[in-house]
């Protein structure tokens, strides 16, 4: 029905301002909400004088293949076979299949859509319901359909969505090849502590030996009348002593074996292939000369939850725009008849369509609460980012202090260890000649195996320093930050345009 224009022009000024109030009334119920977390500014951080004493130049970044400096082809090949593939990392890469599907599904979200139908609806209505000509008839229609539909990205929602599923979708990109990271680290970490049993095993045999070449002394001296039972026994107790020693060195070994097997992702029996190792010194710690911001770019962590943040903030886009009204566009063209005789004429075409718009007004809550989800997903976002920062910063400077009070006490353990030698070469040379007794043999061995034990604990902790100072700085790995300053996101980009 077309109304006359007296009363259009009395219902045009009621339909504005009714309009007006629904966009308002939609609008302003997001005010009020703004996320709290802010990220840091990672040369805020101030390391300069815990690292200065090591910076050197750009080329010390590590390699890529990092554990190869510890020259040791059997890890470089464990490392090598892991890398080919183990559950951890299958499933790793599994999730980052998942994002980047996630992230396809939002971007086919933006985009129209276009779809074709056929169908054929029959219907009998009884003559109960209705009399003839329509009731106690059979007719079948048949449908020939192309449909289009579209929905225009007005406020950048749509965007913004596919924006934080790929944000998501890198971030996952970048935790996997964390994963590897990782798992190298672990093998090789577990590597040097089977370096280390097989140094104390190594360490328990050569003080078994010694034992026994001093109970072989005992029992001449017991048999030619120089000695008693009591240092025999004293000397038989050592040997036991020793042999346990290299008893519990062997099963640690073993259990290292299995460790290691496990990591690759095989089952024990790889882990008895796997042979004595031998590594060479450490290398001396190192870091580059730059600033904090840059040294924690080479971080698959900091980089993935700086994905993170990124893309928690276009979420919180996402949701702000689902504040304002949407505009669908759909039309369809087809073919209907009764009959496929009339089906391709003219009088079987359809045509439908237009726009279609929608304001929310009452939705119990639910848009605000969708906002202050998205609000408090970037503050959670943001909470893992900084810890990142300084968890980072911490595993980098833990590593170079403790490399270096490593050295200073293998260093002096060293000395300790040559002088102990030398005590125990002489007393065993006093003891040969008769003018020494087997305790005093024995006072100066104790020591020798103690220090032999803590020089190759000290070696392991080296070579571990120098393991997690390579990851702490990002394993050699080529990742792709964010281009936006994540720090200036809450001040610009989560405040701009609040409805």
């Amino acid at each position: 029905m077309t109304l006359p224009a007296p009363a259009r022009r009395l219902w045009r000024p009621a339909l504005t301002a009714l309009a007006a109030a629904l966009i308002l009334a939609g609008c302003a119920s997001s005010r009020g909400l703004s996320p709290e977390g802010r990220p840091l500014d990672a040369d805020a951080l101030h390391s300069e004088r815990s690292l200065g004493a090591y910076a050197v130049s750009d080329a010390a970044f590590p390699k890529q293949d990092w554990w190869t400096a510890l020259g040791d082809p059997q890890l470089d090949a464990l490392i090598a076979q892991a890398l080919a593939g183990t559950p951890s990392l299958d499933a790793a890469d599994a999730r980052v299949r998942q994002a980047i599907a996630q992230a396809g599904l939002a971007d086919a979200a933006r985009k129209a859509t276009v779809g074709a139908g056929a169908q054929y609806a029959g219907v009998r209505v009884p003559e109960t319901v209705a009399p003839e000509p329509l009731g106690g008839h059979y007719s079948g229609v048949e449908l020939l359909t192309l449909s289009f539909k579209y929905s225009p990205d007005l406020w950048g929602g749509h965007r913004a969505r596919w924006q934080a599923a790929l944000g998501q979708a890198r971030a996952a990109e970048v935790e996997a090849q964390a994963a590897r990271l990782t798992l190298s680290a672990n093998i090789a970490r577990a590597y040097v502590s089977l370096a280390q049993a097989h140094a104390a095993q190594d360490v328990a045999r050569a003080e078994q030996a010694r034992a026994k070449q001093l109970l072989d002394l005992g029992r001449q001296r017991v048999k030619a009348g120089l000695d008693n039972q009591l240092q025999i026994r004293n000397a038989e107790s050592s040997v036991a002593s020793a042999e346990q020693q290299a008893q519990a060195a062997q099963q640690q070994i073993d259990a290292t074996r299995n460790a290691i097997a496990a990591l690759m992702g095989q089952g024990p029996d790889r882990g008895l292939s796997i042979a004595a190792p031998a590594l060479l010194n450490a290398p001396v710690p190192q870091i580059p000369a730059v600033a904090s911001s840059e040294l924690l770019g080479h971080r698959p962590d900091v980089v993935a939850a700086r994905w993170r943040v990124e893309a928690a903030a276009h979420g919180i886009d996402a949701s702000k725009a689902e504040f304002y009204p949407t505009v669908n566009l759909s039309a369809m063209i087809g073919l209907a008849s009764g009959g496929l005789s009339d089906l391709f004429t003219g009088d079987a075409l359809l045509v439908q369509g237009g726009p279609a718009i929608s304001l929310p007004i009452f939705d119990g809550g639910r848009l605000r609460n969708q906002l202050a989800k998205s609000d408090a997903d970037f503050d959670l976002a943001v909470a893992d980012y900084n810890q990142s920062l300084v968890g980072a910063l911490r595993d980098v400077a833990d590593a170079l202090q403790s490399a270096r009070s490593l050295d200073a006490q293998l260093v002096s353990a060293q000395r300790a260890r040559d002088a102990a030698q030398s005590a125990w070469q002489l007393a065993a040379a006093r003891y040969r000649g008769g003018l020494g007794t087997q305790l005093d043999v024995l006072s100066a061995q104790r020591p020798l195996l103690q220090l032999d034990q803590q020089i190759a604990a000290l070696r392991a902790q080296r070579y571990a320093a120098a393991i997690e100072l390579d990851r702490a700085l990002g394993g050699g790995l080529s990742l792709t930050s964010p281009t936006s300053d994540i720090s200036a996101l809450t001040q610009s980009d989560l405040k701009a345009s609040t409805p």
